[in-house]
């Protein structure tokens, strides 16, 4: 659908979600309005929370691998101002509604969504516009299912957790050659899976640091935030996390700052 208009784009994509095709879901406190499918994947706080870590500012340039539908993206948008975003998605209609969802956020002059694969040679993402070694910050959720596990039945779910092949590696390789020297690198993924995500990055990043994401208080990590910087040599450093639940089952105050208000979520600061 390139060749339309944006107005025409936008009333199909409107009488797609009026038939059900997709839901209309707010992200941070209501701030972002933002279509999804019904069915198979859908973003969840990890967008958000990968979002707010990324340590973006006025003027940089920002590229997310495997944007969906671009909640990730969006809401850094909403937290950074004059900060230009590109996001790569493989799938033509989740790019598609990204489109749309910038546009009807009034992020479109700023956030650009590219159909694409990061498996593609360095040319052809530069042929995009996605010039390699260019990124102040490159960040992605990379797929949580490997080859050896059981898929999830819907098509499109399947797709964005397996992307056409691609591994943890993959990932890693576009981030790194994306981003430029000194830039940053930022993945969120299953806490089981550090070891892989730590084994990939070796030789491509230094001051890694591994942000735990606490689903409460005394229970194991399920997800962890990973950020390197390209060319250094920094060592590794383990931060000490968000708790993201308290006794009574709601966010904690942090959390809700970050889920519903916008609020960074700085790596270093104290549980």
């Amino acid at each position: 659908m390139s060749g339309l208009s944006e107005e025409t784009v936008g009333k199909i994509v409107g009488a797609e979600a009026s038939s059900g095709a997709w839901t209309d879901d707010g992200f941070l406190g209501g701030r972002l309005q933002l279509l999804q499918p019904a069915k198979g994947y859908r973003a969840g706080i990890d967008a958000v929370l990968l979002a707010a870590s990324v340590p973006a500012r006025h003027g940089e340039r920002v590229l997310e691998a495997g944007a969906g539908v671009g909640v990730a993206s969006l809401c850094l948008a909403a937290r950074v101002a004059d900060v230009e975003i590109a996001g790569l998605e493989l799938q033509p209609d989740l790019v598609r509604i990204a489109r749309e969802n910038a546009r009807r956020n009034d992020f479109q002059t700023r956030v650009l969504f590219y159909e694409g694969d990061i498996g593609a040679p360095v040319r052809d993402l530069a042929a995009l516009g996605l010039e390699p070694q260019s990124w102040h910050h490159v960040f992605a959720n990379p797929p949580y299912h490997d080859a050896a596990s059981p898929l999830p039945p819907d098509a499109g779910k399947a797709q964005a957790h397996m992307t056409l092949g691609s591994d943890l590696g993959d990932w890693v390789r576009f981030a790194c050659v994306m981003a430029r020297p000194k830039g940053t690198v930022s993945f969120i993924h299953r806490a089981d899976a550090l070891s892989q995500l730590l084994v990939a990055l070796e030789g491509h990043v230094g001051g890694i640091e591994v942000f735990p994401l606490w689903p409460a208080a005394g229970k194991p990590a399920s997800r962890v935030i990973v950020r390197g910087i390209r060319g250094s040599r920094a060592p590794l450093t383990i931060r000490p996390g968000l708790v993201l639940h308290g006794r009574d089952g709601r966010f904690t105050e942090r959390a809700e700052n970050i889920l519903r208000h916008g609020a960074a979520l700085l790596l270093d600061q104290p549980l």
